[in-house]
């Protein structure tokens, strides 16, 4: 595009904000002329409220059935705080916890661990760990998987091999195969793939056998890296071990080929589910729509798309993948009703499409968009 025309098309398209347009495309002008204000400053957390809401939480832990019976109330309290880097207060919070009878329970300290982990706060849920016989709490491989967890989750992936080599003995714990399953975990995180399979033989000398969830682990790891033939060999280990495959399993080797971008190959792999009776998830149609928005099959992504449809509700990897691939092919009148659908079950949100589209130089296409006609909600649309 020219200079010229470049600066005609822009000029066009803050024409559409200033011109009479119906109710619906005012709307969408409005919501566009918002989305290129990049001066427009984002507002910082506000620090009383989240204050507030630690209060709150900690007078509700007074009672005993809030403690034990509305777990999603702590694991919700504390993401919020997470994504606004409140950790000062999820600190406060958990530790708050201390002060009743249940801490001397060990499902309710592995519950506090977790959820430091969750957050982050490795370090944090390694001090409640050492400080269980303190809190008169009896420490067992359940607490130790939580520990091992709370570094996986905050992806601290080398100190989980080195917890397993070296805290076992000292504190006289026997780890199990979940905690061989969490070191394999760390191992394929850290792309150490042959460090990863090697554990089979570690855990199979304690007299452990490794089970589908080893053997999923160790398939996503191989598959989301493009070692297919890899994946494979790790495939024939699970049957010759007569584990029988699940929709994990599946899944993982659908991702690694359409990572590969062989979707002849992972739609044969469909069927062989079909066959064998393993009902696909909602991850295996992404997987396909995945795959076929790669090799810019616009028909059979949409064959793919209303297949899921028949099945499932579209999630947020769903609208996100078939907008963005509709964006790329111009198909701006069907792009805005999946992004009417997909804003109104509030699984779309954040900078609008004209804002990228803008950022992108492609001034032509966030004027087709515009005049589409698009609701206000329906241009929040942020692409990864």
């Amino acid at each position: 595009m020219s200079k010229a025309t470049g600066a005609a098309s822009m000029r066009r398209l803050v024409g559409l904000f200033n011109s009479p347009l119906s109710s619906a495309t005012k709307s969408a002008a409005a919501a566009a002329a918002a989305a290129v204000n990049y001066s427009k400053p984002i507002a910082g957390p506000d620090q009383r409220k989240f204050k507030k809401l630690a209060e709150k939480f900690k007078k509700s832990s007074e009672s005993s059935k809030f403690r034990n019976y509305t777990k999603n109330a702590f694991s919700i309290t504390v993401q919020r705080l997470a994504l606004a880097k409140q950790f000062s207060l999820i600190d406060d919070i958990l530790q708050h916890q201390k002060k009743y009878e249940d801490i001397s329970k060990e499902g309710f300290v592995v519950r506090l661990m977790t959820l430091y982990g969750k957050a982050g706060m490795f370090e944090h849920a390694h001090k409640l760990f050492d400080e269980m016989p303190e809190l008169n709490c009896p420490r067992t491989v359940n607490s130790f998987n939580a520990l091992l967890a709370a570094y996986i989750h905050s992806k601290k992936f080398d100190n989980v091999v080195k917890l397993l080599e070296e805290l076992p003995e000292k504190i006289r714990i026997e780890p199990d195969l979940i905690s061989y399953n969490t070191v394999i975990k760390a191992y394929c995180e850290m792309g150490s793939m042959d460090s990863a399979v090697s554990v089979i033989d570690t855990l199979e000398k304690k007299g452990l056998e490794p089970d589908i969830i080893t053997f999923n682990i160790l398939l996503d790891g191989f598959f989301s890296g493009g070692r297919i033939a890899d994946g494979e060999d790790i495939w024939r280990l699970m049957e010759n071990k007569n584990v029988v495959p699940d929709i994990w399993t599946y899944n993982a080797k659908l991702r690694g080929l359409v990572h590969e971008r062989k979707i002849s190959e992972a739609v044969e792999l469909r069927e062989e589910m079909k066959s064998k009776r393993i009902k696909p998830d909602i991850h295996s149609y992404n997987a396909l729509i995945t795959g076929y928005c790669n090799a810019g099959n616009l028909e059979q992504v949409m064959k793919w798309y209303g297949e899921l449809k028949k099945r499932f509700l579209p999630d947020r990897v769903t609208y996100i993948t078939v907008l963005a691939f509709l964006r790329k092919k111009n198909e701006f009148e069907m792009a805005s009703e999946i992004c009417k659908e997909a804003t109104k079950r509030h699984k779309i949100s954040g900078a609008a499409l004209v804002d990228r589209l803008v950022k992108e130089s492609r001034i032509e296409e966030a004027i087709q968009f515009v005049e589409s006609g698009l609701s206000r909600s329906a241009l929040r649309l942020k692409f990864p």
